[in-house]
């Protein structure tokens, strides 16, 4: 029970009891005062009556003694009159039946008032004439001590009525910092930090709402320490000093993240020799501030044509990785690139279009990290051997289908469900135990099975991504694939459908009409909850309230804070599988203890990536992740 209904029940038992209380010394005082009343008016009629009935009881004149007795008892006020004249012994009795109006027979019952009667003897002188005998009737007593009785309940139950609302109402202004420090300790509990609360004038609760500030704020500190730490140790070890760009080490772990996914795009290689000549003439103070200018000025404008990263591998070399772009895209982004170069070597007080060189090269089928760098080297070292400004080693790989045929034949293949599905187990970290498994999904396209990384390029691409999920997951739905597995199964959501305003409500109806809703998890990348946070909300609440969780993938990949997390709260985050590139590369992995602890300091569970070996399993084992996944594992085929 609340402190709220705790007091609350005891100032209305307390009040109570006085209200009956007082009913009851009520009742007493007025049939006392009742009884009285009556002994009262009975004493005075027999008083009264007497004295009239003597001179006709004197001469006999029974007519009159008659007529006098019903004046008196015909008023209702006596129950019964007895006259008895002792010269013949002859009696006379008048009677009224006990009948009271407007009280109830309950009370009645109760025999509130006794019998109440007098007898007195009629004389003339010494002489005794007759005998007279009256009993009062009780209705007047019953009547007064129903009304008055009526009235005081009446009137008490509307004061009782007002004191329990106002009661309440101030009860509820008394309590409120104590419910608004239970919602603060929820809150807290939830490792949701908000603003502080007002300090409340009751001097009691005064102190608990300051060490409730107090606490709040330590513990918001705790977070932000940590999260400053991760941003600390990526600036530390993955970001350029001078320019503030990533590194090369960034910048490899993220080619290896892109060419183990499916997309589309190129990477750059730049050689700026003509910063050589700037160090000649400026030194290295000089050079590094014109590396500072380039740097904001390529990372202001050259993402809004191609999404990627750009990073400084060396003194003089940077590379621009396009992770979503196209052939047309990279030589817009090539052209802009140019520009850009030429017009700070003019400011510098340098020949534009001289001492620097630019390689490209595209992504293909099955390539690997080494022979995109190889490529992207090559055209670099023919740019410079042949003295101009970029050359591009164009593989010009066959295209299965056009633009437009991979729309036609993708929209069929979707809508027509027809899905091959896979699922990758998520092990705990300290037993074999599968806590989860990740769903993997295949298209049949003419009679061919293609696989995610082939055909998800061209579903970004034609902006196929919402409509992908939703025949997916009725797909999920029709073929019983979550009723087949006891562990929960993850679906990965595409950013098309995280921006998409239709994908919500749509989302919201499926739930509902899904049983298995307790067994799904939905996971959104990292990039799709930086750039779109508010929609991101929106899903989560969506999922957590039809019972599913959700979670976070890729978690690490981006540069920027964690601070996400905290106002998301995530069921749990798969970290980026950069972490195990680089744990492969024998770096420290302090960053990714870090990430752990921010993670485990807001009740989030851990899932490392990427792990391909009992080896790479090892040498996580210290940190306290939950879980791991991998091609340790590979994926399994669902039989349908």
């Amino acid at each position: 029970m609340t402190l709220f209904r705790q007091i609350n029940s005891l100032l209305f038992g307390l009040f109570l009891l006085v209200m009956v209380s007082l009913v009851y010394f009520q009742f007493t005082q007025t049939r006392d005062f009742m009884n009285q009343q009556m002994q009262s008016d009975l004493n005075n009629t027999m008083t009264s009556l007497g004295l009239m009935l003597q001179p006709h009881i004197e001469t006999g004149d029974m007519v009159s003694a008659e007529t006098l007795v019903n004046v008196i008892f015909e008023g209702g006020f006596y129950r019964k009159v007895t006259l008895t004249w002792l010269a013949d012994n002859k009696k006379q009795t008048w009677e009224n039946p006990v009948v009271i109006e407007g009280v109830p027979q309950w009370l009645i019952n109760l025999e509130v008032f006794g019998v109440q009667k007098k007898e007195s003897i009629i004389t003339s002188g010494w002489m005794q004439l007759a005998t007279l005998e009256v009993e009062a009737h009780p209705a007047l007593g019953y009547q007064q001590l129903w009304r008055i009785m009526n009235d005081t309940v009446m009137i008490l139950s509307l004061l009782f009525i007002l004191s329990i609302f106002l009661l309440r109402f101030r009860l509820n202004r008394i309590l409120k910092p104590l419910h608004d420090i239970a919602l603060q300790a929820k809150q807290l509990g939830q490792r949701n930090f908000g603003q502080d609360l007002a300090l409340p004038q009751t001097t009691e609760l005064k102190d608990v709402v300051s060490a409730i500030n107090s606490m709040s704020g330590q513990l918001k500190q705790v977070f932000l320490t940590l999260d400053k730490e991760v941003s600390e140790l990526k600036e530390d070890k993955l970001v350029d000093q001078i320019s503030q760009l990533p590194n090369r080490q960034y910048l490899s772990a993220q080619i290896n993240n892109w060419l183990n996914e499916p997309g589309f795009g190129g990477l750059i290689l730049a050689k700026f020799d003509w910063l050589e000549d700037i160090h000649s003439k400026y030194g290295y103070q000089g050079r590094d501030q014109i590396i500072k200018v380039l740097s904001k000025r390529m990372m202001s404008e050259l993402p809004h044509i191609a999404e990627g990263v750009i990073a400084r591998i060396a003194n003089t070399e940077f590379a621009f990785l396009l992770t979503k772009a196209e052939h047309h895209q990279i030589e817009s982004y090539l052209q802009t690139l140019i520009r850009i170069i030429n017009q700070e070597i003019s400011k510098a007080g340098c020949n534009a279009n001289s001492k620097f060189a630019l390689g490209v090269s595209q992504r293909i089928d099955n390539m690997q990290p080494s022979d995109l760098l190889s490529q992207s080297d090559n055209a670099l070292q023919q740019a410079l051997k042949e003295g101009k400004v970029s050359h591009w080693i164009d593989a010009q790989q066959p295209q299965k289908y056009n633009r437009e045929q991979w729309r036609a034949k993708l929209v069929n293949a979707i809508n027509n469900n027809h899905f091959m599905f896979q699922w990758q187990q998520v092990s705990a970290m300290r037993s074999d135990e599968v806590i989860q498994r990740e769903l993997y999904c295949r298209l049949h396209i003419d009679e061919k099975i293609v696989s995610a990384a082939e055909f998800m390029p061209f579903i970004e691409l034609l902006s196929l991504g919402a409509q992908l999920d939703r025949c997916l997951l009725e797909s999920i739905a029709q073929q019983k694939i979550v009723e087949q597995t006891k562990q929960a199964v993850a679906i990965n959501l595409t950013q098309d459908s995280v921006q998409d305003p239709e994908f919500a409500p749509w989302l919201t109806q499926f739930l509902q009409k899904t049983q298995h809703s307790d067994h799904m998890l939905f996971e959104m990348s990292e990039s799709a909850l930086i750039s779109s946070f508010e929609q991101c909300k929106k899903l989560s609440e969506i999922i957590r309230l039809a019972g599913a969780k959700f979670g976070v993938d890729q978690c690490g990949r981006q540069m920027g804070s964690l601070d996400y997390l905290q106002k998301l709260q995530p069921d749990y985050i798969k970290l980026d599988q950069s972490f195990a590139f680089y744990e492969k590369l024998n770096q420290s992995n302090e960053m990714c203890r870090a990430l752990i602890n921010v993670a485990n300091g807001l009740n989030i569970a851990v899932i490392i990536t990427g792990i391909e070996n009992k080896d790479q399993l090892k040498q996580f084992a210290s940190l306290r992740a939950d879980g791991y996944q991998g091609y340790i594992s590979a994926p399994e085929d669902i039989s349908v």
